[in-house]
């Protein structure tokens, strides 16, 4: 790993502990490991206020145009004491990171320039609480189709009209499906249960989200006469939404105590849209596959058009089937002359009435704002320009040997649009919040643009998005599945060739997809010596849990209460991200208010993690359930939950912890998962076998890698030799700042132990000892009541191999040789840890390892070396013996160096 920074290239000052860093395509902490940082979205509830699912029509329109709904509240309730046991959860599963959506509505739904500063602070009080539990965190400007006015979430109301656009015309003429008005908004037509799932994807191909997007980043180019208050409504646009989140920034480092040490970063705006920009011809639908969704009506652009002005349009009509979308038939759409553009009389002289602004004569309302520009003639319905959006505006200009005017050039929306529009957002983010890692996220699939160091400043990380999508929007999981990364990058002539038929085929196939992404992030050089400067995170990854016509929900279907399907298609997925690819990642999501009948409350998706509906006492009396309400919604409390203990301080048993992490939980075997948190050196490979509980872990470590120490000096004061090696060890003095310490040796082919471990995750979830399991699936029957503690129960604390005897021990001695060569090892040496919360056998090439039950931690002390250039791979196995949470789950460790078993490079150690 390369050398961590003593100073912040960003602000001269000393670098905090606290910082992570990017560096050699990883997050590094201060001392020089590598993180992997894995969690969840908190959370899908955040895209609405408080007690107000999309499904929920009642006051939607009016509180939208009052810009009257805040936000406060979302994503936890820190007033019911329910914060702490999401957190807690969240961490007893063993994750580190939250990508955090926040809407641009929820900052600035007032009006342009009116802020809720009550619901930052209440996001400064929700991040303090995100901070006791030890979580780190990067915002997200999240939307999806926009708006949640345009049948999806993210900016406010006001932005419609401020783009001439009336959104309550949107379900009549299809500008935009809307969950509560589907599929009308008649009382007695109106049915929100029955949206088709995915179908609101659909919006990034309909009239609302492709104007407004091409609005927003291709204003200036594509809709010159679109002035407001004087700029370009693409310019009013982009800099209400900059300025709100950095406002936002700005008074999350006032508070104190919250950047870096918890806020790492910030997202660009979450999934961004080309809209209409880079259009090739506007009379036809795309017949290349892109990541726009067939599904329903899909008019061509002219027919949104013709639509959007209250023309009556007859349109192809598709379906997803068991091969993707398919063309059936046709139907027609007749808006009855509503028209989707704002009438004139809503702004008398140019001025709204209640936001204020003043639109420019030119920009006259009621009409589309492409045939205002020429794009088509709304009297004829012709398409004037098919190839408007393809071309930067063509210039007449001749040149001095010909009176040929120049040829038009092609827009790179990557590059002419979204660089432009990242460059503002993440200066303005910067200014507030000097060391924020931007998290660069481009269009879904898309090939990211080359991003000038001038931006990515040494803090940067690749933050695609990856789903399944086959499963996502079949709702099932399936015994064929086909590589759609590479079909929308045109990798296969013939879409057949991307078919991936059986489970072992597709879980390869998704595992390449995300390294493919990953590779993403590699500079563009034909030297395979250039390495990844910069790590990636898959900023979104899941499954949906209503599978299969919900069958895990009905008490009726023999399938009830069995997420065995999801847990395969989750485990797909989040294997995927292990193997050489070790990624980090945000799991979408953890809604603490999802349930059967509506899932996440948006858009009947159904993704959470955990969902109230599935406790699995919930019917029993309030005398051993608490329950609270937020925002109408329940909140089910297991009473011998400790929900005001941070969790650093739980000490209760390792039944009643393994039962709360199961309670509620779907698919929780595929999810909360062994991985490496810490390393020192690099994970070269993670594979989990989730049937068999087994998990092999190898680390590649070099004589860089060794990690640092730091101590805080007074002038003159020397580092300790905190490795013990003292006549090998450098000491260095301070002047007032941070000293650093590093074990260092002159002696060639030699190593030294770390000073600090790698760290595992080790799930009671998987590697639970008999007793603990027995226990868990009791306390389910009988609660305990609060405060009262089976003695016996207490598991030990921290257990250190070699210098603390568990309760069963079958090792003579835990710490094994540091020798110069770990290929000097003919057999790896083998620990067994039996006590009241785990079974678990390790074997390990060298090192020692400690146990810690409370963080559910296994650190593994191993050498690194120290001859400059040096390098070597560690490998750690964890392997069943006895039974454990799901049958004989517990854990394995053996050497991979030489032998028959998978040869690994000179110099490799195993765990």
């Amino acid at each position: 790993m390369p050398q961590v920074p003593l100073t912040c290239t960003q602000t001269g000052q000393p670098v905090p502990d606290c910082l992570v860093h990017t560096l050699d395509g990883n997050f590094v902490d201060g001392s020089g490991r590598t993180l992997l940082l894995r969690g969840v979205n908190l959370s899908g509830s955040s895209k609405a206020p408080v007690g107000h699912p999309s499904y929920a029509l009642k006051d939607f329109w009016e509180a939208g145009e009052a810009g009257s709904e805040s936000f406060v509240g979302q994503p936890l309730n820190l007033d019911d004491g329910s914060a702490d046991e999401h957190l807690r959860r969240l961490r007893g599963w063993g994750f580190n990171m939250l990508r955090y959506p926040i809407t641009w509505e929820a900052l600035e739904h007032e009006g342009p320039g009116k802020y809720d500063y009550e619901f930052m602070d209440y996001t400064i009080r929700v991040l303090r609480k995100c901070k006791e539990y030890g979580f780190k965190v990067y915002v997200d400007p999240h939307q999806d189709a926009w708006s949640r006015f345009s049948g999806g979430s993210g900016a406010p109301y006001w932005t419609l009209p401020a783009c001439g656009i009336n959104p309550r015309a949107f379900t009549a003429t299809q500008a935009a499906i809307l969950h509560c008005e589907y599929p009308s908004p008649l009382p007695d037509l109106r049915d929100p249960a029955s949206l088709p799932p995915m179908i609101w994807s659909t919006n990034y191909g309909r009239l609302a989200s492709q104007t407004l997007f091409a609005l927003f980043f291709g204003g200036r180019t594509f809709a010159p006469k679109c002035i407001i208050d004087g700029v370009n409504i693409q310019d009013y646009l982009q800099s209400h939404f900059t300025r709100a989140f950095a406002i936002l920034a700005e008074r999350i480092r006032d508070a104190g105590g919250l950047l870096d040490e918890v806020v790492i970063g910030w997202d660009g705006m979450n999934e961004p849209a080309e809209g209409f920009i880079a259009y090739p011809d506007l009379n036809v639908y795309p017949t290349v596959q892109g990541s726009t969704l067939k599904k329903g009506s899909v008019p061509t652009p002219a027919q949104s058009f013709r639509l959007g002005m209250g023309q009556a349009q007859t349109v192809d009509n598709y379906t997803f089937g068991a091969f993707g979308p398919r063309r059936d038939g046709t139907v027609t759409i007749d808006p009855n002359g509503v028209s989707i553009w704002a009438d004139p009389a809503d702004e008398p002289g140019g001025v709204h009435p209640q936001w204020k602004w003043h639109r420019d004569p030119q920009w006259r309302l009621g009409i589309c704002v492409w045939a205002l520009h020429g794009v088509w003639d709304v009297e004829t319905g012709y398409i004037l320009q098919p190839d408007y959006f393809r071309h930067l505006p063509w210039s007449s200009l001749a040149t001095s040997c010909s009176a040929e005017p120049q040829p038009r050039v092609e827009v790179d929306f990557l590059q002419d649009f979204f660089l432009p529009q990242i460059t503002s957002y993440f200066s303005a983010i910067r200014a507030a919040h000097p060391n924020a890692i931007a998290f660069v996220q481009a269009p879904v699939f898309a090939v990211p643009p080359e991003v000038p160091e001038t931006l990515l400043q040494g803090r940067a990380c690749a933050a695609p998005h990856y789903y399944d999508g086959l499963t996502l929007l079949s709702r099932h999981w399936s015994w064929y599945n086909a590589d759609a990364l590479g079909m929308i990058r045109g990798k296969y002539s013939n879409p057949l060739f991307a078919v991936r038929v059986g489970e072992k085929a597709i879980r390869a196939c998704i595992r390449n997809q995300l390294g493919v992404l990953k590779e993403d992030a590699a500079p563009r050089s034909p030297s395979p010596a250039v390495r990844t400067r910069y790590p990636t995170i898959i900023g979104e990854i899941g499954t949906p849990f209503d599978m299969d016509g919900r069958a895990s929900y009905e008490p009726s279907n023999p399938r009830y209460g069995d997420y065995r399907s999801q847990e395969r298609a989750l485990d797909a997925s989040l294997s995927a991200a292990d193997g050489v690819n070790a990624l980090n990642y945000t799991v979408w999501t953890y809604c603490t208010d999802s349930t059967h009948q509506w899932g996440d409350g948006w858009n009947m998706e159904d993704l959470s993690l955990w969902s109230s509906d599935d406790l699995k006492r919930r019917t029993e009396s309030t005398t051993s359930m608490g329950m609270t309400m937020n925002g109408g919604v329940a909140r089910l409390l297991p009473r011998y939950v400790s929900p005001l203990l941070p969790y650093t301080s739980v000490s209760e048993p390792a039944h009643v912890r393994l039962a709360f992490l199961r309670d509620g939980a779907r698919a929780v075997r595929a999810f909360c998962r062994p991985w490496p948190i810490s390393t020192v050196g690099v994970p070269a490979n993670i594979e989990f076998d989730i049937g068999k509980a087994t998990v092999k872990i190898v680390v590649s470590v070099r004589a860089v890698d060794m990690p640092r120490v730091y101590e805080q000096l007074g002038d003159g004061e020397e580092v300790e030799d905190i490795g013990g090696a003292e006549e090998d060890s450098k000491k260095m003095k301070g002047s007032g700042t941070t000293s650093v310490y590093f074990l260092e040796s002159e002696k060639t082919f030699e190593e030294k132990p770390s000073p600090l471990p790698t760290e595992i995750f080790l799930p009671l979830v998987h590697f639970a000892s008999e007793t603990c399991v027995s226990r868990s699936l009791v306390i389910r029957e009988q609660t305990l009541p609060d405060g009262d503690v089976d003695p016996d129960m207490h598991g030990i604390g921290c257990v250190t191999t070699g210098t603390a005897t568990p309760n069963a021990y079958t090792a003579s001695t835990a710490t094994l040789p540091l020798s110069p060569s770990s290929s000097d090892l003919v057999s790896p040496s083998e620990i067994r840890i039996v006590n009241e919360a785990y079974d678990v056998t390790v074997k390990m090439s060298e090192g020692r390892v400690e146990l810690c039950e409370r963080t559910q931690m296994l650190r593994w002390f191993h050498a690194v070396p120290t001859t400059p250039g040096a390098q070597k791979e560690d490998g750690a196995i964890k392997y069943p013996h006895g039974a454990g949470a799901c049958s004989r789950l517990v854990g394995w460790m053996e050497k991979l160096c030489g032998g028959d078993l998978n040869p690994c490079p000179e110099s490799c150690i195993v765990m």
